[in-house]
């Protein structure tokens, strides 16, 4: 496990070999999913590069980086989090499950985190699939979008397979959709009916497609 900073020059080439022979991140190196939530405002994707973060926060005028993933000991947080000192980014961190129901705190947490932070601000996980569709999804709700908009930011092509057990993200939009929208607002809904016990009973993977993301592909 990569213990350090990416500080000195030393510290950057160690961190690099761990993000990229370690966390993956030479799959990433040629292909990120990029994409906007809300125009102007809020982006995703994957954990990025320092020269990608650096040509995004130049395109876009980014403010804030934060980090689905939450505080991890490897190279690709360490080359991150000296990237975003370095362009002047405000890092925060807001961790979030991949395959869990998605916990009523963390979400309540992030709402809070988003009525405060400065945008445009730019979301990324490891993989900027499931994590980031979910925070997206989430942001979407924030907005004032519906339900089925969330959804959308649950998408294969942004490398989500909702047959697998990270289909339980988007089986908790489906419960919203079922069970309070048009008659809750959506933050109500999380703050007073939201049973994630319930939700985690209730929702069951495919075997392949879980297979697939969790020993094929090694998703968080």
């Amino acid at each position: 496990m990569f213990d350090g900073t990416a500080a000195s020059a030393a510290d950057r080439r160690r961190a690099w070999i761990d993000s990229l022979f370690v966390d993956h991140a030479i799959f990433r190196l040629p292909w990120t999913n990029f994409a906007t939530v809300v125009p102007g405002r809020v982006y995703r994707c994957n954990h990025p590069t320092p020269a990608r973060l650096a040509a995004a926060t130049r395109r876009y005028g980014l403010r804030t980086l934060v980090n689905l993933r939450g505080h991890r000991k490897c190279g690709s947080d360490a080359l991150s989090r000296d990237a975003a000192a370095r362009i002047g980014l405000t890092h925060l961190d807001m961790a979030f499950e991949s395959r869990g129901a998605p916990h009523r705190d963390r979400i309540l947490r992030f709402e809070a985190m988003y009525r405060t932070l400065d945008f445009p601000m730019l979301m990324h996980c490891k993989s900027g699939a499931d994590r980031a569709g979910l925070a997206s999804g989430l942001v979407i709700l924030f907005e004032g979008g519906t339900a089925d908009q969330a959804l959308r930011q649950l998408s294969w092509r942004f490398g989500h397979f909702n047959r697998s057990r990270t289909g339980i993200l988007d089986a908790f939009f489906l419960r919203y959709r079922a069970e309070a929208e048009g008659r809750l607002p959506f933050m109500e809904w999380v703050r007073t009916e939201y049973d994630e016990t319930r939700l985690r009973g209730d929702f069951v993977a495919g075997r392949l497609a879980s297979f697939l993301t969790d020993q094929v592909l090694r998703r968080e």
